[in-house]
């Protein structure tokens, strides 16, 4: 009988590492609170009085239930899904390093390629059902505490209900592919740094550089490059499709580079040396690589070298933005409805008082908006103050006048409620069209 015969199976090893891995008291408790505190967190801030406006869509956790989902998709991304992906991902091979049992390990199953396969999948099975237990479980603490109504898009445009579950499904489905890079370098890490436990923390301090890159105005190509949580594109209409699918593909060519690079690394590895601690630092020079090459194809395909936030952009989602609150608030206020035909919104934007470049990310942005309204003559207009962060995401904060934008709350038939055009977030397009 050959060697080979007696190679156990990916499926076998598959099963016993997914024991062990569900077998730990911390995987367990980390995935049921997955399938619980969502819930209980949505539930629990959409019936406060005060609510996390500075994350998009908290402003509508009282008004939707489709909004606690995304504001949790949002804090998944910078804070949960790294740390999840370093308690899984992290220390599935640092863990056999620690313990001695490569060995036992190597006997029993008889090949390093299939070891490798079948932690990998284990690992991604138990972070699939962490992922899949956050977006269910917040789904239903919204439907439980809110109920099933339309939400308002970035665009200001109200989504159907079923529009709105389709798009948020769709968000945290896109949130996977960043998910998976994280994963992967947990995996990279977990192999190439053996016991140290920077590989355990490599997933959660590699997601925390790249935050903090986001936050700087870097070009549009170098921030496409980088596995990003990008779904806000989704939400405006049309869809800006072309950002969401290029950070997609990103995130699973970071995915599958990562994972890559850690099954050289590991099936080279030499298991008779007892005291192996690290690879090369040069493991992680096909990541290096992947970005610059990712980059030089987004400058030749003609996404820019720019920020992608520029006065006309601003100016167009701003006026379209309003436009389709302004609807809104007509119907609260009991008013005759109009089309964006008719009210011909514009916008004119400027920067810093008019001493600054009216381009890029910043906080010190003045737009006034003006409308016409049927069957009149005189011309609305209303300010705005603009705070538009690098990835193109901008707050409007009213600034009169009172009988438009001054007030928190609106005063309608049926009581006080709030005020679609005091305060509300939109998404500048940082990709060309076409």
């Amino acid at each position: 009988m050959t060697a080979a015969t007696l190679r156990v199976p990916v499926t076998r090893g598959y099963r016993f590492e997914w024991v062990k891995l569900v077998s730990q008291w911390r995987i367990r408790l980390v995935v049921a609170a997955c399938w619980i505190a969502p819930a209980l967190f949505v539930a629990g801030v959409s019936q406060q009085a005060t609510l996390p406006v500075d994350t998009l869509f908290g402003r509508w956790m009282h008004a939707t239930a489709w909004a606690g989902p995304l504001v949790l998709l949002g804090f998944a991304g910078v804070y949960a899904l790294p740390l999840l992906t370093s308690l899984v991902a992290g220390d599935v091979f640092a863990a056999e390093d620690r313990l001695g049992t490569w060995r036992h390990l190597l006997v029993a199953v008889r090949s390093p390629r299939r070891i490798f396969a079948a932690k990998a999948l284990a690992s991604l099975t138990v972070i699939m059902l962490m992922v899949t237990g956050l977006a269910v479980s917040s789904t239903v603490g919204g439907l439980i505490a809110v109920g099933n109504q339309p939400l308002v898009g970035l665009d200001g445009q109200l989504l159907s209900t079923g529009d709105a579950a389709g798009r948020v499904a769709l968000a945290w489905l896109c949130a996977l592919a960043p998910t998976l890079a994280l994963a992967g370098i947990g995996l990279l890490g977990s192999v190439a740094l053996g016991r140290s436990p920077m590989g355990l923390l490599l997933p959660a301090l590699f997601a925390l550089a790249i935050e903090l890159a986001q936050m700087l105005p870097l070009p549009v190509a170098v921030r496409l490059a980088l596995p990003a949580y990008n779904w806000n594109g989704l939400f405006n209409q049309p869809v800006q499709g072309k950002a969401v699918l290029i950070s997609v593909v990103v995130g699973l060519l970071w995915a599958a580079t990562a994972t890559a690079t850690a099954y050289v690394v590991f099936v080279r590895r030499d298991f008779t040396n007892l005291n192996h601690d690290a690879a090369p630092v040069r493991a992680a020079l096909p990541l290096v690589a992947l970005t610059g090459v990712t980059v030089l194809a987004l400058v030749a395909a003609g996404v820019g070298t720019g920020s992608g936030i520029e006065q006309d952009k601003v100016q167009r989602s701003l006026a379209t933005a309003f436009a389709h609150l302004y609807r809104i608030q007509t119907g609260q206020l009991n008013r005759p409805d109009v089309t964006e035909a008719q009210l011909g919104t514009s916008a004119a934007c400027t920067r810093g008082g008019g001493q600054t470049d009216p381009v890029g990310p910043g906080n010190d942005w003045r737009c006034v908006v003006s409308w016409h309204l049927p069957d009149t003559t005189a011309v609305g207009s209303a300010i705005y103050q603009l705070d538009i962060t690098p990835d193109g995401r901008f707050v409007a904060d009213g600034d009169g006048p009172k009988e438009v934008n001054g007030y928190f709350l609106v005063r309608t038939p049926v009581g006080d409620a709030p005020n679609p055009l005091w305060q509300f977030d939109g998404s500048v397009e940082l990709l060309p069209k076409g």
